[in-house]
């Protein structure tokens, strides 16, 4: 199905999603990890474009998609991607909403309460720690101008085994964020035009489906 890798993706982006900082030399992974997170902890909103590379499933299924990315502190967050297919996935706080224009359907979905949420939905909504709530490492990949982290979440998580944060070692601003799981799926988001605290309007985050769309509730079909 095409609605679980945007859900999967989009959650997870936004959870971990973090940007300037002033970087030290050869950090501890550790050290790392707490100079993301007490930049993170001061981001109100952000923007960004992005890329989403995906390679998953029995047959190894490869794709890319792109498109915009907008992110406002509590929990919302709302994905317009264009290429190569139009989706927006959208989470005004309190709900969630896939629309596929193609298929004529709007997927709904709660938000999930406090006692239910995974570790990368806390950090959507500001109450994640990355330190509390993963073990950091040094990743694979780093380059004279990038750093790269990997986090595995200390609590079990359906969505993916392992994360990875690529960080520009000057401003620790993010460029690229790999979740990966123990079927060998790898989705890869690479950013690009970041703005970090631009004003994103509460407006972004309301959704009204078209008329004629099919509205799928899924807490109505448990």
């Amino acid at each position: 199905m095409r609605i679980q890798p945007v859900l999967t993706g989009a959650l997870i982006l936004a959870a971990v999603f973090i940007s300037n900082a002033g970087a030290q030399p050869a950090p501890s992974a550790q050290d790392l990890a707490a100079a993301l997170q007490k930049k993170y902890d001061g981001i109100r909103d952000f923007s960004a474009d992005f890329t989403h590379l995906y390679e998953g499933g029995v047959l190894r299924r490869k794709g890319v998609e792109r498109g915009t990315v907008f992110v406002k502190k509590p929990g919302r967050m709302r994905w317009n991607y264009k290429a190569p297919e139009e989706k927006v996935f959208v989470s005004d706080g309190r709900q969630i909403q896939l629309y596929v224009p193609a298929d004529k359907q709007v997927v709904v979905s709660p938000v999930p309460p406090d006692d239910q949420a995974t570790s990368a939905v806390l950090f959507l909504m500001g109450k994640g720690n990355l330190t509390r709530d993963f073990t950091a490492s040094e990743g694979t990949g780093a380059t004279p101008d990038t750093y790269v982290l990997r986090l595995r979440p200390k609590t079990r998580q359906a969505e993916y085994d392992w994360l990875e944060l690529k960080v520009d070692r000057k401003s620790l601003q993010i460029r690229e964020l790999t979740a990966a799981d123990q079927r060998g799926g790898r989705s890869t988001f690479q950013f690009a035009n970041f703005k970090e605290n631009p004003g994103v309007s509460d407006k972004t985050f309301a959704f009204t489906p078209p008329r004629g769309t099919d509205v799928v509730r899924s807490d109505q079909q448990r």
